[in-house]
């Protein structure tokens, strides 16, 4: 019953800023590190970004290193995605998930995510 729920997606002009954030639920979200994953129009899942259980160590794609910023609450049991100098690139649904397992053929503890839109 582990369950994720995306939020903080919208349109947006090319070089703004959205934060998402994804609450987590029906696990022991502090024991696991969670990644953001993302899906443009017509193309496959791309990992994004990371965070370890304890938050201290993050991890970005090289396509949004610089740009955005992982961060996690334990005590809420949620992960934040800060993204900023938006790209139209960037446009795609953003998934959080379990790291490490996601890519997995019988993971199935996807959100619905939140679509991000970049365009002027």
């Amino acid at each position: 019953q582990v369950q994720f729920v995306e939020s903080g997606g919208g349109l947006v002009q090319p070089g703004g800023s959205l934060r998402l954030s994804c609450a987590a639920s029906g696990f022991t979200f502090s024991d696991f590190a969670i990644a953001w994953v993302r899906q443009a129009p017509g193309k496959g899942l791309e990992w994004v970004s990371e965070i370890n259980y304890g938050g201290d160590t993050t991890s970005y794609a090289d396509s949004v290193k610089g740009r955005f910023t992982i961060s996690r609450d334990n005590a809420q049991s949620k992960v934040y995605l800060q993204m900023n100098s938006l790209e139209p690139e960037d446009t795609a649904v953003y998934y959080c998930a379990i790291a490490g397992i996601w890519y997995e053929g019988d993971y199935d503890d996807w959100g619905q995510g939140t679509q991000v839109t970049v365009s002027s």
